[in-house]
């Protein structure tokens, strides 16, 4: 093991039956035009099935944004073998539906360390989410800076780059 290498937290199983259901009930409320009641901290990403080549949905949590650079952060809490992470690690331009708007994105995989002090930040913003999230993403935190560095650097985060043609335009 390298020194930023950890243990593999044991992640927690993808939600199945009514918690599924339960799960991608936002994905219906952006369908009918409802995105803006979940507000800016949660977006809809569109993404391409890596082997089915099918449009797929997920909604999403935005652990950060930058309005001024056009960017959002999320968080794979499923760790990277989660489908959409798959999916947009084979296909990065997409597109993301943050209320009513749609915007051309590109995802740029973030490193360890980056994702460390993401992690940290988030947890100063937001101390009982962050300690809830680690919880269930079987990541020990005891509520210092250093034990949230630690949990993001076991955490695929990705940084969603609005294309250059929109933010020009």
């Amino acid at each position: 093991m390298t020194a930023h290498q950890h243990p593999a937290p044991r992640r927690p199983p993808l939600p199945r039956g009514w918690r599924r259901r339960l799960a991608r009930l936002p994905i219906g409320l952006y369908r009918v035009g409802l995105g803006p009641l979940l507000g800016k901290r949660l977006l809809l990403l569109h993404h391409t099935g890596r082997l089915s080549g099918l449009d797929r949905h997920v909604t999403l949590e935005v652990v950060d944004r930058d309005p001024m650079r056009d960017t959002w952060i999320l968080a794979s809490g499923f760790g990277p073998r989660a489908a959409w992470y798959q999916n947009l690690r084979a296909n990065p331009k997409t597109v993301i539906q943050v209320g009513n708007r749609h915007h051309a994105v590109t995802a740029h995989f973030l490193s360890e360390d980056e994702g460390g002090e993401i992690m940290a930040r988030y947890a100063l913003n937001r101390p009982r989410t962050a300690r809830r999230l680690c919880s269930f993403m079987g990541l020990d935190v005891d509520g210092s800076e250093d034990s949230y560095r630690r949990a993001g650097s076991q955490i695929p985060f990705v940084r969603l780059e609005g294309s250059t043609e929109e933010r020009t335009a």
